[in-house]
């Protein structure tokens, strides 16, 4: 079901399928998508599981205010997350965090471990060996912000050249990614002034690093099962990310898919799938 909640004035779009009652998998989209993300992993866990898919506002189809109307943050995302959740009656959870799902879901699991029943982790970050060259230019932004020069020198990571090579960048056959994909992701991205939104999340983005401790200390901490899923060919989170986790979560199970690249789920969807259904249903 396509649905939208109206939040402090927003109207959030989520997609929900399976029963109330079922254990509750969240999944947490990335940049520059929505929700759309997993329109094939939704109905593959619908028959066992209550799946809660949310867009962010100024994605999807959530509502998009002027930047200067609204505080684009990871902070203020998961906030959000967490609001939509409590209208939904949803206590625990299992949460797929891919992207920038990673900073807004870690944020919820650090605040509230007891909520969380387990990670799906895709190609998110949580350690600084993760961040490689791809971020040199967002962290010149990082370290001047008040410098225009520095702001629009990440522009392009808006275009539609750069949406097209999020998709198919590290993928050995290309042509098991559907064009829909980045289409419908750069229509929306080229809404008016969503480029700026997106700018303001890039530069916000300084603001998980600082948090890396904290979202360590909670893995090692709390030790939720989890299982991690990363396309080698991923040049923003490459695959040096991934490994630390295994020093936190000795227990974590994790596959590494060679010919995958940022967005695996669309590329190797089908084994995906099967590594995912397989750890919810151990775990639930």
């Amino acid at each position: 079901m396509a649905l939208s909640l109206t939040l402090e004035g927003l109207d959030i779009f989520y997609r929900e399928a399976g029963e109330q009652g079922s254990p509750v998998v969240l999944l947490l989209h990335g940049f520059p998508t929505s929700s759309h993300m997993y329109r094939q992993l939704i109905p593959a866990l619908a028959d066992r599981y209550h799946v809660i898919a949310p867009d962010y506002p100024g994605f999807g189809y959530s509502s998009a205010p002027d930047h200067d109307k609204f505080e684009y943050t990871f902070d203020r995302f998961s906030q959000m997350i967490e609001k939509l959740l409590e209208q939904l009656n949803i206590a625990k959870f299992f949460v797929y965090l891919m992207d920038y799902g990673a900073p807004v879901g870690f944020r919820i699991a650090a605040r509230h471990p007891e909520r969380i029943q387990g990670l799906i982790i895709q190609n998110g970050n949580a350690y600084d060996e993760g961040l490689k060259d791809f971020w040199v230019p967002i962290k010149a932004y990082w370290e001047d912000r008040s410098n225009p020069d520095k702001r629009e020198a990440l522009r392009w990571l808006t275009s539609f050249q750069a949406t097209k090579w999020q998709y198919t960048h590290g993928v050995k056959d290309s042509t098991r990614i559907s064009p829909d994909t980045y289409m419908l992701d750069q229509l929306l991205l080229d809404r008016p002034n969503n480029q700026e939104i997106q700018l303001d999340m890039f530069l916000d983005y300084g603001t998980n690093p600082p948090l890396y401790p904290a979202w360590q200390q909670y893995f090692r901490e709390a030790q939720p099962p989890t299982l991690i899923l990363w396309g080698k060919g991923d040049e923003i989170f490459p695959e040096s990310g991934a490994h630390p986790y295994l020093n936190d979560l000795p227990h974590a199970e994790m596959h590494i898919f060679e010919d995958a690249g940022h967005f695996a789920l669309e590329s190797h969807g089908p084994e995906l799938i099967g590594y995912i259904r397989e750890f919810l249903n151990q775990n639930k």
